[in-house]
């Protein structure tokens, strides 16, 4: 194997050997189910039932059984209905042990998979005998619920692994060995009798919130990214991320991380993104010179970030909403630009690993000036954004000009449109998937590949639209760009056909309803796994609602910690991590933001820090998503290692050294609110909070790669590191030289809630006496949402105060409200309320010294680059 300044000659590799049914195969036993059974009986079910999942699912989300009047299903009939499928497929789909059968489904599993289908039913047909019996289940009831949580726990084990069935068992114990627990963790214990209707005959349980959200959206926006795959656009992607970056320095790689982060945007999984684009990149990546450990763990970092971008964040963001009690569309404004961060920092992160080995990329077709591609690489970054706000700024006027016939006219203009672009698109060839085994490899044209998907929009139009133009529920939008994309997959090839000459339409006709089919039932099997996760993971909040196991829990950690912030959220973090070890970051999050996310409220409004809620739930979520990179059970690594032929453990200790930079976003957030947007209330802070965070995580890159312009050295490092905290903390470094805030008397808290901007938050001070009798004070910060009364403004946010005698109290706190989430009861006294300081000069200033030093140390650094670069002498010693 010859190199010729580090770059692998595509002439002279030899192929690299990858068993694609192998990479499937692993796709499915993480995603869909490792069966494919011979029998023509049993793959008709296997195809039928996900299909008539679908179809249930965009029915329960359509508007057309309120209009019809028929087919109306509350919310504990639906997520009966929803359990009762994704069980049915999981003993159908899954195999009990490595040792069982794929060529077929034994009859043990059919018998067992319609049992756990008709328990799950169960709720659905007795709905109204069992509402008419709160509390006095009957012994049915009884043998159903316990039936029925022993096959949901089989089942999760059979298709998410042992360690979320280890932890339900271990909180069922709990439950159910109270008295005999040591004192602090001591309870009264429940009966099975109490057990069983705790966890399967109520919606505090397996039927709770978490599936309530599988239901509701869920399934819907993974359906979305399915059949978008299935329409060829993950395909679109990759092509368009190497024609953009893989003629760059180390350009594979560059390409692995943008075309990831594309695919990320349509797909829930973290297995499923590294084996799409992987399969591709990696050989690409060691065809020029990366190392096969380094190839691996990039395509881990790139595929697991997928699952921080929004829309669909591995389905976090519906259930982050539903506990913060936040739209889904603040949801995703908060985490936009910490997801983004994450992926241009890996960017950067590769092309330090290429300088460092001295990497070109790959050859293309047509050469094209630099300032050319970077132009190109700058408007296609750009492009999504820009459509978001063509969207939303652009077209909002439509809602005035046409009225309540809006939608009507933006959907005549969207078909308009799509028929357009598909008649653009026609012009150019169709897209192969390439081969990477392939003896010579060249780049395509930008040009020629980037119209071949301009119809891809249309879906994404009417999404984006709904939901931020209509402000449409979640399930209600995905429900219209469901529907769109549907017809998206049928027209586009007859049209394209059409368009060329109006040969074989109605055999693509056939072949385009053919992928509709496959795509709704592949939405349907990629569902499986979250909606059990879901539904597993009710057992641990039924559990905390039946002990009060919560309350425990927040004094060991703040005795272990000492009450001291910092150690707490890096004990919750090193939790996190253990807890999803074995765990889909769907269920590790519910787990975990049922546990421990009421703790880092806790411990923080005690420590005087008045934290978001949405930064907290994004704090846990961020660390339990390292559990996919982490060995000894990090199945992104795994599945990374497969295609690589590198060792699964290197691979995901070399992909945790790169997601540092994930891991430190969490902890920056919690302290400074606006890396999420909150508090940003116009364009000149908006911009320079993204301008500072991302030159603070560039910055935080090199240090830990010991590169800048070249090697670092330790009083280097130490002066990045410095400037790293004051881009990323400037509100620290400034509450030491001037308070932050002033205090306001706190009778005055109705007159300054009125007084408050819309969109802000009110710092309270409050003063309580905890269950042991011992005082405490706590501050919160209370969101106001728009512009109002001031008692109107309280009451929103989930107060109500009362004043009398110069003391203020809180006289009642609304159930499920940010208030009571944040500790607020009623009884409390307001002590005081927190104003911004006035006098306080802009923390912004602090940038400036920042990048000063980054400035100097650059500086240093560019002065003795020639002798530090990798592969140039050192520096000659003094004579």
């Amino acid at each position: 194997m010859s190199k010729d300044n580090g770059v692998v000659g595509p002439a002279s590799v030899e192929p690299e050997v990858h068993d694609r049914a192998e990479l499937e195969r692993l796709v499915a036993e993480a995603d869909t189910g490792g069966r494919q059974p011979r029998s023509r009986a049993a793959r008709t079910v296997l195809f039928v039932v996900p299909l008539l999942w679908a179809l249930f699912q965009l029915w329960y989300a359509s508007p057309l059984p309120f209009q019809l009047r028929i087919g109306v299903f509350n919310a504990t009939e639906a997520r009966a209905i929803h359990l009762a499928f994704a069980i049915f497929l999981v003993f159908a789909a899954f195999p009990a042990t490595r040792k069982s059968p794929r060529d077929h489904v034994p009859w043990l599993d059919w018998i067992i998979g319609l049992i756990a289908a008709g328990c799950s039913a169960y709720l659905f047909v007795f709905q109204s005998e069992l509402s008419a019996r709160p509390g006095l289940p009957t012994t049915t009831d009884l043998v159903v619920g316990i039936l029925g949580v022993v096959l949901l726990l089989e089942a999760a084990r059979r298709s998410i692994g042992i360690a979320l069935p280890i932890v339900c068992l271990l909180f069922l114990a709990y439950a159910y060995f109270g008295p005999y627990m040591p004192d602090l963790f001591a309870h009264r214990g429940a009966s099975i009798s109490r057990m069983a209707t705790q966890y399967w005959l109520t919606s505090e349980g397996v039927f709770g919130v978490a599936l309530g959200v599988s239901t509701a959206f869920v399934f819907l926006f993974v359906l979305f990214g399915s059949l978008l795959e299935k329409a060829g656009a993950g395909n679109y992607f990759i092509k368009v991320a190497f024609a953009l970056l893989g003629h760059l320095r180390g350009g594979p790689a560059k390409a692995a991380v943008l075309g990831s982060g594309a695919t990320g945007l349509i797909s829930g999984s973290s297995v499923a993104n590294v084996v799409t684009t992987g399969t591709f990149t990696i050989p690409l990546m060691k065809r020029v010179g990366y190392d096969p450990v380094k190839a691996g763990a990039v395509e881990v970092s790139a595929s697991v970030n997928g699952q921080l971008m929004p829309p669909v964040m591995g389905a976090a963001a519906f259930l982050i909403a539903e506990y913060v009690g936040i739209p889904y569309s603040e949801v995703v404004r908060h985490a936009i630009i910490p997801a983004l961060l994450t992926y241009i920092s890996l960017f950067y992160l590769v092309d330090i690993e290429a300088r460092k080995a001295n990497l070109k990329g790959l050859p293309r077709e047509r050469s094209r000036s630099r300032l050319m591609s970077l132009a190109l690489f700058g408007m296609t970054a750009a492009a999504f954004v820009l459509f978001c706000g063509l969207v939303y700024y652009g077209l909002g006027w439509t809602r005035t000009l046409f009225g309540s016939a809006a939608s009507w006219a933006v959907g005549i203009g969207a078909l308009a449109i799509y028929v357009g672009s598909v008649a653009f698109r026609a012009r150019y060839p169709d897209l192969e998937v390439d081969d990477p085994n392939a003896t010579e490899v060249k780049l395509p044209d930008t040009l020629e590949v980037a119209p071949a998907g301009v119809h891809y929009l249309m879906p994404v139009f009417i999404l984006v639209w709904c939901l931020m133009v209509e402000e449409l529920s979640p399930g209600l939008s995905a429900f219209y760009g469901t529907c769109a994309l549907m017809f998206l997959v049928i027209t586009q090839r007859p049209l394209i056909a059409l368009f060329r000459g109006g040969r074989h339409i109605w055999s693509e006709f056939r072949a385009g309803f053919s992928d509709l089919l496959d795509g709704l039932v592949t939405g349907s099997r990629n569902m499986i796994g979250i909606a059990i996760a879901t539904a597993a993971a009710g057992i641990v909040v039924g559990t905390v609602a039946l002990t009060g196991i919560g309350l425990a829990l927040t004094e060991i950690v703040i005795t272990l910690s000492g009450g001291n912030l910092i150690i707490m959220l890096l004990m919750t973090a090193v939790i996190c991590m253990v807890l999803g070890l074995g765990m889909p970051t769907t269920a590790n999050y519910v787990v975990v933001a049922t546990l421990i996310a009421p703790v880092i409220v806790d411990v923080a409004t005690l420590n005087d820090v008045a934290v978001a809620l949405v930064a907290v739930h994004l704090y846990v979520f961020y660390f339990g998503l390292m559990a996919d990179v982490t060995p000894p059970v990090g199945l992104a690594s795994f599945a990374a290692s497969a295609i690589s032929r590198a060792d699964p453990v290197k691979t995901g200790v070399q992909a945790f050294t790169y997601e540092m930079r994930t891991a430190i976003l969490p902890l920056i957030f919690i302290f400074n609110h606006q890396l999420l947007l909150i508090g940003v209330d116009n364009w000149l802070k908006f911009v320079l909070v993204v301008t500072s965070a991302l030159a603070g995580m560039l910055v935080f890159v090199s240090v830990t790669q010991q590169i800048f312009i070249t090697r670092s050295r330790l009083y280097e490092t130490a002066a990045l590191l410095l400037a790293c905290a004051m881009l990323f903390l400037p509100g620290m470094f400034m509450d030491r030289l001037v308070p932050a805030t002033m205090d306001a008397p706190a009778e005055n808290i109705v007159q300054i809630a009125e007084d408050a901007g819309p969109g802000t938050f009110l710092r309270v001070e409050v003063a309580g006496v905890d269950l042991g009798g011992n005082d405490y004070t706590r501050v919160m910060r209370l969101p106001l949402g728009e512009s109002g009364e001031g008692v109107e403004r309280l009451t929103n946010a989930g107060i109500q105060v009362t004043s009398f005698a110069g003391q203020t109290q809180v006289v009642n706190v609304r159930f499920r409200s940010q208030a009571e989430r944040l500790g607020l009861e009623a009884g409390q006294t307001v002590t005081r309320v927190l104003l911004p300081n006035t006098q306080r000069p802009p923390q912004e200033l602090l940038y400036l010294p920042a990048f000063l030093l980054i400035g100097i140390i650059a500086a240093l650094q560019w002065r003795r680059r020639s002798w530090d670069q990798p592969g140039m002498p050192r520096r000659p010693a003094a004579a």
